[in-house]
């Protein structure tokens, strides 16, 4: 499903991804781990499209989307979701499910799934 191969990533001089290669397949679940500076990170925001990359190739569903805009990229499914950053600070909780869901075309299902998450969350 998703294939990473021989990804490199620089910040300015500093050499932040050597050589990455991952393969996560279909229906899997996977984890990555390391220290703070190993580039867990910067791999997400490689595969998004975030950070430029100097060398290497990703793919998703065997599309290569190595050189896709971010904005392509969330339109394939891929999605990074930032933690603890308060992105979007001045949106209302009704905005922020509204933007969530932008790309979904299913609007009966956007309601209830909208009414599913208000129920989770009173």
């Amino acid at each position: 499903m998703l294939k990473i191969e021989n990804l490199h990533v620089y910040y300015g001089g500093i050499h932040a991804l050597r050589g990455i290669s991952l393969d996560v397949p279909d229906k899997k679940i996977i984890s990555l781990i390391g220290a703070n500076g190993a580039g867990k990170s910067t791999t997400l925001k490689a595969i998004m499209g975030l950070v430029n990359r100097a060398e290497g190739s990703i793919s998703f569903d065997e599309k290569n989307i190595t050189n896709m805009q971010t904005k392509d990229i969330v339109g394939t499914g891929i999605v990074l979701c930032p933690e603890g950053r308060r992105v979007f600070p001045d949106l209302t909780i009704a905005e922020n499910l509204t933007l969530g869901a932008y790309l979904r075309k299913d609007k009966e299902q956007i309601k209830k799934d909208r009414q599913w998450v208000h129920e989770l969350f009173p």
